[in-house]
């Protein structure tokens, strides 16, 4: 009896944390090898946990318009490298470099670089 409730609790453990890798892998939503780099205006920023995000207005390959939404790390990581709410601007002309996401339609990137050309400011740090 105890055998059978062992793998009854190993197996749902290991599901469980297949799933959890899954939703924190950016492996599983972006191309971690490849990158993209759009250039255009910042329309939002959200500064908040568990992933911050900032929205673009770019051109795509084909020369469109696109609302690029660009996955960024925590609150509380980027508040450690000096970013706060105030850092970023609707307007603000940027450059993000980024990877990809999976499914080009999303027009979605995980954040590698953002400058703000205007005043030099750049960030590259980490999500560690």
């Amino acid at each position: 009896m105890k055998s059978k409730l062992l793998v009854v609790l190993a197996a749902a453990v290991s599901i469980l944390g297949v799933r959890a890798y899954a939703h924190h892998s950016f492996a599983a939503t972006y191309f971690e090898d490849q990158k993209v780099t759009i250039h255009g205006k910042l329309v939002q920023f959200l500064y908040r946990n568990p992933h911050s995000f900032v929205h673009v207005e770019a051109p795509d390959d084909k020369g469109e318009t696109q609302t690029w939404a660009v996955e960024w790390g925590a609150g509380g990581q980027l508040g450690r490298q000096g970013v706060t709410r105030e850092t970023l601007k609707p307007g603000d002309d940027v450059i993000v470099v980024g990877n990809p996401g999976r499914n080009p339609a999303d027009h979605r990137l995980r954040m590698v670089n953002i400058t703000r050309p205007s005043d030099g400011w750049k960030w590259g740090g980490t999500f560690e």
